[in-house]
This record gives structure tokens, C-alpha cells and sequence, in this order.
């Protein structure tokens, strides 16, 4: 009989918290009055009123709303309680804490990206204008250069990581623009991905940047299923190299301590111009640069 009833007890939802009552109450004003980023809710005492709660319950829905995001509370005179939109930073911080625990791999953010980035450049068709491209050349110009030491390489492919940032501010599906930002945001912040850019990576520059300057040849011709093309390419480009480098990272062992920082750039340098020497002597049927 006790097992019978907890069974049923399990079966019935959970009956929600008046806070959260409260908070759904008042999105729903939100949206059926229309009111927009920087429109003041009723004041505190005309939500306890209306919704018949406690002046604790209000203020504990109100710190929900802020926390997320959509309300921002001000104090003193002309203060109470704003609409605030969500900013863009706020709604990574939200999916990434829904994702702190099942974290996505290298492999997932590209496989996700191969599906999602000709559906972006299809939404782009005619919506580009000058001033996109120029903003978008303007971003390439940060990566069109091989660099001098480990820190610009880091800042170099950050900036080629931004330019797809750039490219999907101009989405007008915001659903898709939503999907389309978040791996990208993955990219520049997950610990795997800062240690491979930690390491010298000529190749993903350069093919990068060749492959975003063929893009961007595309969309000014407005030949979209050529820029279909190059996407598709460069993601599968870049999830190799990607995935190749995590591959090494696991494989190698780092020293402790940074004793070495002093000469870091040199040794950049030098590290740098063995891999291009070794790539080229490949190339020739040579041996390996390293007497």
C-alpha cells in the first residue's frame, strides 16, 4: 500500500513554487503590454496587491527575473524595477551553464557547425551591404600575416573565430543566429581549445583566412551555393586540424613552471620555421630540416 502511494506521489508533477508563479505572471505582462527594454514594471506595492503576495515573494520573483537577465533592478528616487533585453554574453553564460556538466567535444561543436553554416550563408543572400563587408575585411586584417609569437598567434585565431561572430550579427533568423553563436562561443573559451591555441598552428591560420577570403568573394557575386561550398570546407578543414591537434595534446607531456617564458617568442620563431621548413622539405622529397 506505501509503495502504491508513492508511486502515485511520484507520478504527480511537482506542484511549482509561488515565486515561480509570480515570475511567469509577470512575463506574461510583459508580453501582452508590449513593453520593451527600459519600461518600468508597476511599482513594488502594486505588484503585491495585484498578485496577492507577499512583499518577499515579490522581491524574491523580481531577483529571479534579474538573475535572469530580464529584469534590472534600480534603487533610489525614480527606481523600481526595468525591462532589460539579454544581452547576447548573458545567453552564453546561461547555455554554457546548461552544458557545464555534459561539456561537447571539439568533434561535436564541428559537426554542428558543418550543419548549421550553409544554412547561415543561405540567410545572408542580399543582406550584406558595404559596410558589413568592410567590417568583415576589417577583422581579416588582424590574421592576414603569419605572426611573430605565441600570443599574437592566440589573438589571431580569436579574431578569425570573431569573424564568424560578425557574420552571424547580420543573420536575420535570430533562432539560427542563437544556434550559430554559441559554438563559436565554445571555441574561444573551452580549456581544450586555448591549449591548442597555446601551440604554434600555421596551417589553421592560413587556410582559415584563405578560405574566409574566398567566402567573402562569394557573397559579394552573391553566389550563395559557391559560398554554401566554401563553408562546408572550411569547417571540415578546420575539425580536422582541430581535432588532430586535441589528439596531440593528449600525447604530450608539458613542463611544469615557466621558466622558459623569457625566450618564449624566439623559440616560437624558431618552432614556427622548423614546421614550415618541414612542410616544404616534404613537399620536395627532402629530409627532415632537423641536422
Amino acid at each position: 500500500m506505501l509503495a502504491e502511494t508513492t508511486m502515485k506521489q511520484a507520478r504527480q508533477p511537482a506542484k511549482p513554487k509561488r515565486t515561480d508563479v509570480i515570475s511567469e505572471a509577470i512575463k506574461e505582462y510583459i508580453a501582452q503590454h508590449q513593453l520593451k527594454p527600459g519600461d518600468r514594471l508597476p511599482q513594488e506595492q502594486e505588484l503585491i496587491q495585484a498578485l496577492d503576495a507577499s512583499k518577499g515573494t515579490v522581491r524574491e520573483a523580481l531577483k529571479g527575473l534579474e538573475a535572469q537577465g530580464l529584469v534590472q533592478t534600480r534603487t533610489g528616487p525614480g527606481g523600481g524595477a526595468f525591462i532589460s533585453e539579454v544581452s547576447d554574453d548573458r545567453a552564453m553564460t546561461l547555455l554554457g551553464n546548461y552544458f557545464f556538466f555534459h561539456s561537447p567535444t571539439i568533434h561535436d561543436i564541428y559537426e554542428a557547425r558543418k550543419a548549421l553554416w550553409p544554412a547561415l550563408v543561405k540567410s545572408l543572400e542580399g543582406v550584406l551591404d558595404t559596410d558589413a563587408f568592410d567590417r568583415l575585411a576589417s577583422v581579416m586584417t588582424f590574421y592576414d600575416h603569419p605572426p611573430t609569437s605565441l600570443e599574437e598567434e592566440r589573438e589571431q585565431r580569436l579574431k578569425e573565430l570573431e569573424f564568424h561572430l560578425v557574420l552571424i550579427d547580420y543573420c536575420p533568423n535570430p533562432l539560427l543566429a542563437l544556434m550559430c553563436r554559441f559554438p563559436v562561443r565554445l571555441l574561444m573559451n573551452m580549456t581544450v581549445c586555448q591549449r591548442i591555441y597555446a601551440q604554434p598552428n600555421p596551417e589553421l591560420r592560413r587556410q582559415g583566412y584563405d578560405y574566409q577570403r574566398q567566402l567573402l568573394e562569394a557573397l559579394r557575386k552573391g553566389d550563395i551555393e559557391l559560398g554554401c561550398k566554401i563553408v562546408s570546407e572550411h569547417m571540415q578543414m578546420a575539425q580536422t586540424l582541430m581535432e588532430a591537434r586535441e589528439a596531440m595534446l593528449e600525447k604530450t607531456f608539458f613542463k611544469a613552471g615557466n621558466d622558459g617564458a623569457i625566450d618564449s617568442n624566439r623559440d616560437y620563431l624558431a618552432l614556427t620555421g622548423y614546421t614550415q621548413a618541414k612542410q616544404l622539405a616534404e613537399q620536395n622529397g627532402g629530409s627532415n630540416p632537423i641536422k
